[in-house]
């Protein structure tokens, strides 16, 4: 399955400045799955970016990956897995209209991110429209050619307040071989101290999680390395852990 290729900018550089010349407000809008985040916004128009589709370049064996902001994430990540590859940051896609620019505007991660790293972390350029209706391009689509000031990365998290964000080259990363989640009985203290001396060894632990006195320890990586581990943490391994961090990572786990 992949994405409509459809350039917009030219249109929505005209409808931002029209928005200059008439001395209009706008509010950004593609997927609309972030609408419960942040503060509700008042504007004379909807600047849309659902149609700015479309995945612009893909190389698998450089591990970079560039797109459109309207692209929807799921189908970015179904490319992504074509090639066995993902999104290290496990961003969330509360439906199927979640898109990369809302997801990076918001800098939204998974539960990954204490182990892997932001959504941030993996962006190498991006391409965005600011206030003055200029196009202006940040970074590059290797990490060597990120020099310089980061603005990238300062669009990364700023909810589209410095500018819109029309295209994004992420670095992605090989899915795991092999994947388990060991869970344990423990007390919210004893479990903050296992986090802290795990911390300090190379065990491949990938997300955790201190709910209803369980401790629950996701290890992902090689078959070998995962054996290792579980020996080293012990627990009892957890049936049907996709759909317990699945449902961590899209909001709807019973504590929020």
């Amino acid at each position: 399955m992949h994405s409509t290729q459809n350039d917009l900018s030219k249109q929505i550089q005209d409808t931002v400045l029209q928005a200059i010349n008439t001395n209009k407000t706008f509010t950004i809008k593609a997927g609309g799955s972030k609408d419960f985040y942040g503060r509700n916004v008042t504007a004379d128009k909807l600047l849309s970016l659902a149609e700015h589709q479309g995945i612009i370049s893909y190389e698998p064996t450089e591990l970079v990956i560039k797109a459109r902001s309207g692209t929807p994430l799921k189908i970015l990540q179904q490319v992504l897995a074509e090639n066995r590859q993902m999104l290290a940051f496990e961003p969330p896609a509360y439906h199927e209209k979640t898109t990369l620019g809302g997801t990076l505007a918001g800098n939204f991660s998974g539960p990954r991110r204490a182990y892997s790293g932001a959504a941030r972390d993996y962006v190498l350029g991006t391409t965005v429209l600011n206030g003055k209706a200029e196009i202006l391009s940040f970074g590059g689509e290797v990490i060597k050619n990120v020099a310089g000031y980061d603005i990238s990365r300062l669009m990364t998290g700023a909810l589209g307040t410095l500018g819109v964000i029309l295209e994004a080259s992420l670095k992605v990363v090989p899915m795991p071989e092999a994947e388990i989640t060991l869970m344990q009985q423990t007390s919210i203290d004893a479990a903050l101290l296992k986090l802290h001396q795990w911390s300090q060894l190379p065990l491949p632990i990938s997300a955790s999680c201190f709910y209803q006195d369980k401790l629950y320890i996701r290890l992902s990586g090689t078959e070998k390395a995962i054996d290792n581990a579980q020996q080293s943490i012990g627990g009892e391994i957890l049936k049907q852990a996709h759909n317990f961090w699945q449902s961590i990572t899209e909001l709807k786990f019973p504590n929020y």
